[in-house]
């Protein structure tokens, strides 16, 4: 399913460059872009070429911010250790904390492919040296939740893992409000008196 949404995303990419290119009539050879965008500019661009020049600007900066996504997605792997969550994918590698989890968020409950999130308490990314991967990595999956696909590999064993380690337990998403992503969802004890 990642190769299909990658292979798309790139089609959607290659359509983008192409009608950007052809709406306002550009050279894309380095030396001719800036002189040919200027040219256009100055025979006076109407309506119709500056709204879909602009949407299709979008598509070209959008879209290799999703192919990382997907790329990072597919080549994620999770490894439980004694200190915490270790996260690894494409030159990112990150650990998180067992204490730094502060729950387990069901994101779909209505799925067939159900998708969890780790909330996290802290923006960990911060451990990841070359601040381009930072910020792809924090784009693709936020800086304080970690998301667990329902393709992953032995995933409910590493789901298991993390509440033990962590002493969570599952929450609906529609029972962690958006307003406050990373309450605890410890469970209270009650005491005797």
């Amino acid at each position: 399913m990642a190769l299909v949404l990658l292979l798309a995303a790139l089609a959607i990419w290659a359509f983008a460059l192409w009608s950007f290119r052809s709406t306002l009539s550009l050279d894309y050879n380095p030396l001719n872009l800036w002189p040919s965008l200027q040219a256009s500019i100055a025979a006076g661009l109407t309506v119709s070429q500056i709204v879909p020049a602009l949407l299709m600007l979008v598509l070209i900066v959008a879209t290799p911010l999703v192919i990382w996504n997907l790329l990072e997605e597919w080549a994620a792997s999770y490894t439980p250790t004694e200190e915490g969550l270790r996260f690894s994918s494409l030159g990112v590698d990150l650990v998180y904390p067992w204490v730094g989890i502060q729950a387990i968020r069901r994101v779909d409950d209505d799925s067939n492919d159900p998708m969890d999130e780790l909330i996290l308490a802290e923006d960990y990314t911060g451990q990841i040296t070359n601040p381009l991967l930072r910020f792809l990595h924090g784009q693709a999956y936020g800086r304080r939740t970690l998301p667990l696909y329902a393709g992953l590999a032995d995933r409910d064993e590493l789901l298991e893992t993390i509440r033990q380690y962590t002493g969570l337990a599952a929450v609906p998403a529609a029972e962690l409000a958006p307003a406050d992503p990373v309450a605890p969802q410890h469970p209270t004890q009650d005491t005797q008196v």
